[in-house]
């Protein structure tokens, strides 16, 4: 089982705060100064500095250098640079920060990192232990440095020893007597806590420490929150948002000072009143890859709007659509925006202001139709007719050219069923369109069923599982599957009879916060999800991720993925803890495989004024990789992204950030962050690295299922090629409809490749995709096909005058 130490060990991992403070991703650094150990980036204290007992600055001032002038001091800290503070505890209001905050390149050595304006990069004595990092992008062991006993358990009653959960061992246990928020998740208090169970579910999600209390009481965190000495009051106000300061250690005590019986093992002490009988393990649970430079991508403005949007997609013609709801922009607007992204330079000429829309898409479904015109559509709106929404646009025009389509509506003649506020759509496997769920309007009756387009005759079909889940279960994730159609609402998810839409396979509840299972993925607990790559010959079952969310007591920000196939025989939720919390994320499949999840805030929930703390770093996500080594720490923005943002994958490889309605006080914004009009992208370091991209040419853009398709590679290497297909987006409140990420087959002759189609509809639902060559990491520009043509008919519905119909 391991040896047990009685000291806490430098374990330099990612703090994760309570739950209503921001959490922050403190850098995984080697430990590259002889007797000392990176503590973090720091922010200043508040009107006084955050190491105060001694400072010196000059222009050649390194690491080595600053740790010598602060010999005989618990920590040293390099600032601006140049600077050199030392103490033995920090000043009120000094806190973690990101850390890219700490970025200034030390004046007297450029490959170290000496903090930056009021940012300090801190070393300390006193912790024990050694890291090791081959590089800032590699993942982080530690080496444990301390005396060990044997594991064996004394006879009587005491701290349990033996018999602790493996995997990673548990080296360490150590009793304090600091208050209940040393660790900052109480996971439960229960008449069958131990030690067990305790560090059982702290490793589940991801943490490296566990505590208990109380006899009945068990906490979650990191070995950084032992260093956390104080205990900021909580609040659910998105604007009231802290972050913890260090101060003193936590008091040691022998074992008999913790002497309170655990609750469910009676063989075993499970702390006292104020202290905690804690354990801790040297290699932590997850591993964040930390790149620097080109490495952790790129934000950059793109281009300033002329809206707030609320759904946005890029349609066959290149060109970005923009949605608005009624009254986001200025009083003259249509509501409805294209963009040209041939024409960025020219702001005028960027933009066409387009017409044609009668009622509000206020929170809307949207689609890209599997018609020979790409055409897009919108469902569902607020309020009163809105609610019934139906919505057309042709795309025409081309790069430099604009169109001359509207959008098209007919509210009299072409309605849903029923009303629809924030309801989801799917192109199902039949080519039909399918929308579930919605509301009425604010605080009223739920949409429990769903409907198909184009009507044949049919009504709703009601769901019993959404009427149970409301009003969490808004913008519902679905999915197309081989055996029929998956959802995913509030925590749950299922699989339904393409035909009947009868339940044919539930899956356990997904996984929630470390302290709540009940926290939930979809509106108003809103998170994001996306289909896995899936990859040719296509046998194996398709994966589902859903990264963030809520919880609905407190709207306390889910820090975790989870991730499962939902056809395997047994379906289980995988947890990966993110490097932070986020609630309204937003979730890009890229060209290689890998998703961006980006935006979002560290607290709250979706809805006007009801989230906050943005969350401004960027994670990529490659499931290419080993469980708990998938994430990486990218760059950060300026930009708030919180309620009505959008994320889509460009035919360029970036990703389009666009949106953020926090307030929905478009006039006289409230609060502290505005409505967000600049559009934003990010460039991936695929984009960044140098390397040239591929170019190819392809004739046919009109695929068959299972057929092959010629293209001809006009620049870069057969050596590594691959191809991939990105559904096209629909954007809005963290849900990608439309999104799929396919790997067919590709195999090449000289410079003339042919691509293997994907064998059939339940693989690749018939649509436009994006097709993308890569040249080893490097992917091409996008070229948009159609594979599995119009099977519904959709190009010759409505049948209505003043709808242009493109036929099939």
């Amino acid at each position: 089982m391991g040896n047990f130490t009685y000291a806490v060990k430098a374990a330099v991992v990612a703090s994760l705060l309570t739950s209503s403070f921001s959490a922050v991703v403190v850098e995984k650094r080697q430990s590259v100064v002889t007797g000392w150990t990176y503590y973090g980036c720091q922010t200043e204290g508040t009107n006084v500095r955050a190491l105060a007992a001694k400072s010196t600055a000059y222009d050649t001032m390194t690491l080595e250098s600053c740790a010598s002038d602060c010999a005989g001091y618990t920590y040293f800290g390099t600032e601006y640079g140049r600077e050199c503070y030392c103490g033995n505890a920090f000043g009120t209001g000094s806190a973690i920060a990101p850390a890219a905050d700490c970025s200034f390149s030390c004046r007297g050595n450029s490959a170290e990192k000496c903090g930056a304006g009021n940012r300090l990069s801190v070393y300390t004595e006193r912790l024990t232990g050694a890291v090791s990092s081959a590089n800032a992008g590699s993942t982080t062991k530690v080496a444990a440095t301390t005396a060990t006993v044997a594991s064996t358990q004394p006879a009587g009653p005491g701290p349990q020893k033996s018999d602790i959960p493996a995997g990673d061992n548990i080296p360490a246990k150590e009793n304090g007597n600091i208050k209940l928020s040393v660790l900052p998740y109480k996971v439960w208090d229960t008449q069958t806590n131990d030690p067990v169970s305790c560090i059982t579910r702290c490793q589940q999600f991801g943490f490296n420490a566990a505590g208990l209390e109380y006899s009945s009481q068990c906490f979650c965190g990191d070995i950084q929150n032992l260093q956390v000495a104080s205990a900021p009051t909580t609040s659910t106000n998105p604007n009231d948002v802290q972050q913890y300061t260090y101060s003193a250690l936590p008091l040691k005590y022998a074992d008999s000072v913790c002497n309170a019986l655990c609750s469910g093992n009676k063989n075993y002490y499970c702390g006292s009143g104020n202290r905690l009988t804690y354990y801790t393990w040297t290699t932590s649970p997850v591993n964040w890859a930390i790149p620097t430079g080109n490495a952790g991508g790129k934000y950059s403005l793109l281009i300033g709007g002329v809206v707030v949007p609320l759904i946005v997609s890029q349609a066959i013609t290149g060109k970005v659509t923009f949605l608005e709801k009624a009254g986001t922009g200025e009083p003259n607007g249509t509501g409805a925006y294209e963009l040209d992204l041939t024409q960025i330079n020219t702001f005028s000429i960027a933009w066409r202001q387009m017409t044609g829309l009668k009622t509000d898409v206020f929170c809307a479904a949207g689609l890209t139709l599997p018609d020979k015109a790409g055409r897009q559509i919108t469902v569902g709106g607020w309020a009163g007719t809105s609610n019934y929404g139906i919505r057309l646009y042709w795309p025409d025009g081309s790069a430099g050219v604009k169109g001359t389509q509207q959008w098209t509506e007919d509210p009299n003649n072409l309605q849903l069923l029923v009303p629809r506020w924030y309801p989801s759509a799917m192109i199902m496997a039949n080519g039909s369109i399918l929308v579930v769920g919605g509301e009425i309007g604010q605080n009223a009756d739920q949409q429990p069923n769903l409907e198909i387009l184009p009507r044949t005759g049919g009504g709703t079909v009601y769901l019993d599982f959404l009427q149970r889940t409301h009003p969490f279960n808004l913008y519902p994730f679905i999915m197309v599957v081989p055996s029929g159609i998956f959802i995913l609402y509030y925590n749950e998810a299922r699989i339904l009879d393409e035909k009947t839409f009868a339940t044919v396979k539930i899956l356990p509840n997904l996984p929630g916060a470390v302290n709540d299972a009940t926290g939930g993925r979809t509106y108003q607990l809103q998170g994001s999800m996306v289909a896995l790559p899936q990859y040719a010959p296509f046998t194996a079952p398709v994966g589902v991720l859903a990264c963030g969310g809520s919880t609905s007591n407190g709207g306390y920000a889910i820090d975790n993925c989870v991730s499962t196939q939902p056809e395997a025989a047994n379906p289980a939720w995988t947890i990966e803890r993110m490097p932070s919390r986020r609630v309204l994320p937003c979730m890009a499949g890229l060209p290689d495989g890998t998703y961006l999840i980006t935006g979002g805030g560290q607290h709250g929930v979706a809805g006007f004024g009801l989230g906050g703390a943005p969350n401004l770093n960027a994670v990529l996500y490659d499931p290419s990789k080993p469980v708990n080594q998938r994430m990486s720490v990218m760059a950060n923005t300026t930009v708030a992204r919180l309620y009505h943002s959008e994320a889509i994958t460009l035919l360029d490889g970036r990703v389009m950030i666009s949106g953020s309605d926090p307030t929905g006080d478009y006039n006289s914004p409230q609060g502290s962050w505005p409505e967000e009009y600049r559009v934003e992208v990010f460039t991936p370091p695929y984009l960044l690295s140098g390397l040239a991209r591929p170019t190819f040419t392809i004739a046919t853009k009109d695929w068959q299922y299972g057929a092959a398709y010629a293209f001809a590679l006009t620049s870069g290497s057969t050596a590594n090629l691959k191809v991939s297909l990105l559904g096209s987006v629909s954007s809005t409140h963290g849900n990608s409809m439309g999104q799929r990420t396919l790997f067919p087959a590709v195999s090449c002759s000289g410079a003339t490749c042919s691509i293997t189609a994907p064998p059939n509809s339940h693989v690749c639902p018939p649509g436009w995709y994006m097709l993308f060559v890569l040249d080893g990491p490097t992917p091409s520009v996008g070229q948009f096909v159609r594979i599995g043509g119009d099977p519904a008919s959709l190009g010759n519905w409505p049948k209505l005058a003043g709808f242009n119909l493109p036929g099939v």
